[in-house]
């Protein structure tokens, strides 16, 4: 889907968040947006780190 961006689709995109935002606003809306990812990411590593408590069930329940 986004491998057709060219320089012009790229440059519009980036002047429309200019122009809803305001040269003020997105240094704002940019670390918004990286708390929001870190999160997200951090949040997918903890639940892949942690067992679940069915599997410890499971693995009881085999032997």
């Amino acid at each position: 889907v986004f491998q057709n961006f060219g320089i012009w689709q790229i440059a519009l995109i980036l002047l429309i968040v200019l122009l809803l935002f305001g040269v003020g606003k997105l240094p704002q809306v940019g670390k918004g947006m990286g708390q929001a990812i870190n999160e997200f990411k951090s949040a997918i590593g903890s639940k892949d780190d942690e067992p679940n408590a069915d599997d410890k069930n499971d693995d009881t329940a085999a032997r």
